[in-house]
């Protein structure tokens, strides 16, 4: 359901944003009521993975020049630390507790079985999304865009095979109206075969998803497109045969770098990520539509803590410290977005859905539980105060969980144990709640970003209200919650 009420306010503020300053006023006017919309989801990147988030030696010119050409946000965030749950929530515009979708998807249903006793059972495994949840596919669909969907779906059983699509809940289903699977050049299509090494300068693996992708953009648009081209980079398993991108980290990567094979061949895979991001925004430039396309760029969760450092933050993809669900988010709009800007407004997934249609249809959904980045965007209007919430109800990893060492750390290359527990953010205070023994901590980020010193016993009302407002939105939306296992 679309709300319509203040229908004109977007358009008054507009007016008067570019009437009062002059700012961009022939662009504004020149700017098409329904841009294109490109959507890139990375998957597994970390927020420091780019060199526009400040990494040392990782190369990553195509996205270093997006972040130019557009805004790049500081603190944004993934729905989840995992998968299929930010997924959903990122088509959908609501939580994963309010989807009941909080994990990844399974060959079939049940529980999670760990290999030691530990006092709580995880919700049942969410296997679809559901078809009566409405897509930001759907909602653009209804507002006279063709939608695309391309490259890793996650959001359905397994179906034939590894992350297959389903014929009864796959992209189609969804909204999708131009649908085609393809695992493309990443090592998930390999199977037993095993490519040639590559060793000429610049020569990467093709890669017939992105292929699909380049094609689409160049055929003939009678109406605006939202393109959601949903990359495998930087997942594992980590195997490329760029030797001569190995060889050129080897020489670069510090020799007493922790992990540093790994590293020599992730940071080939991130590369190789930005060589196909650079392929997509080529196809744009040589289609002519990059003046009327606006791009977004982020991750669907952070990094994986054997490849990857998340520092400057603690935890990794699969825990809600930052290192799990801070990601990188740039927007490119031409004219309209200014080139190089940046923003500290604390942003989620599930705010793209209102935005994305709010810019066709000057009114933003109420669908869901994110709000219109638009006003952010074009600087007539801050990001309202907000709490953000993740709720991950589920303990990792399935196997090897008693090997697993207990303390999540940063930089520390191994897999820890994760245990159920939710997040809020608030302003400049983060809270975790955890489920098995009722811990809170309480980190406050601006000036403890890696979340090494827990407030909750020198703020105890804080952390009160926290919790309370925490378990209050929980409610509200129905989260499912782990259970005390049977002894």
């Amino acid at each position: 359901m679309i709300d319509s009420r203040n229908d004109s306010v977007h358009h008054i503020w507009l007016l008067m944003l570019f009437t009062f300053t002059g700012l961009g006023t022939t662009a504004f006017a020149q700017q098409p009521a329904r841009p294109n919309i490109l959507f890139i989801l990375a998957d597994d990147l970390a927020w420091a993975d780019l060199g526009c988030y400040g990494h040392p030696w990782h190369e990553t010119p195509h996205l270093d020049k997006l972040a130019s050409q557009g805004m790049r946000f500081t603190d944004a965030y993934a729905p989840a630390p995992i998968c299929s749950a930010s997924r959903a929530s990122f088509l959908t515009g609501k939580t994963t507790a309010r989807l009941g979708f909080e994990f990844v998807t399974k060959q079939q249903g049940g529980t999670q079985q760990i290999d030691m006793q530990l006092p709580l059972q995880a919700p049942p495994f969410t296997l679809n999304l559901p078809l009566e949840e409405q897509t930001i596919a759907e909602q653009l669909g209804g507002l006279g865009y063709h939608t695309a969907f391309f490259g890793k779906w996650h959001l359905n059983a397994h179906h034939e095979r590894y992350l297959g699509w389903s014929p009864t809940h796959g992209p189609a289903q969804q909204g999708f109206q131009t649908a085609i699977e393809d695992f493309g050049g990443h090592p998930y299509s390999w199977g037993k075969r095993t490519p040639e090494p590559l060793r000429q300068q610049d020569e990467f693996p093709a890669d017939t998803m992105v292929d699909r992708v380049v094609s689409f953009i160049k055929a003939d648009h009678p109406e605006p497109f939202f393109l959601m081209a949903s990359q495998f980079y930087v997942h594992t398993p980590v195997k490329t045969p760029c030797e001569w991108l190995t060889d050129q980290y080897a020489e670069t990567i510090p020799s007493d770098s922790p992990a540093r094979e790994r590293r020599i061949r992730y940071a080939a895979f991130v590369t190789t990520l930005d060589h196909y991001v650079g392929r997509i925004l080529a196809a744009l430039d040589e289609s002519s539509l990059t003046q009327n396309t606006i791009v977004v760029f982020t991750s669907d969760n952070g990094g994986h803590p054997e490849y990857t450092t998340n520092a400057p933050f603690r935890g990794s993809k699969w825990n809600l410290y930052e290192g799990g669900i801070r990601v990188p988010f740039i927007v490119r709009w031409p004219g309209m977005v200014p080139g190089g800007a940046t923003s500290k407004a604390p942003v989620v997934g599930y705010d793209l859905l209102p935005t994305l249609t709010t810019i066709p249809s000057d009114r933003a959904s109420k669908t869901g539980d994110g709000v219109s980045l638009l006003g952010e965007l074009l600087g007539y209007e801050l990001v309202p105060q907000r709490d953000l919430i993740w709720h991950f109800p589920y303990y990792h990893p399935e196997t090897g969980f008693a090997a697993a060492p207990d303390t999540i750390g940063t930089g520390d290359f191994v897999t820890s144990r994760t245990r159920p527990q939710s997040a809020l953010r608030r302003g400049k205070y983060k809270l975790l709640h955890f489920y098995e023994d009722g811990r809170n901590e309480l980190y406050d980020l601006s000036i403890d970003p890696g979340e090494q010193h827990n407030l909750a016993t020198e703020q105890p009302k804080l952390t009160t209200d926290l919790a309370d407002a925490l378990a209050k939105h929980l409610k509200e939306m129905n989260a499912r919650f782990p259970t005390q296992t049977a002894k």
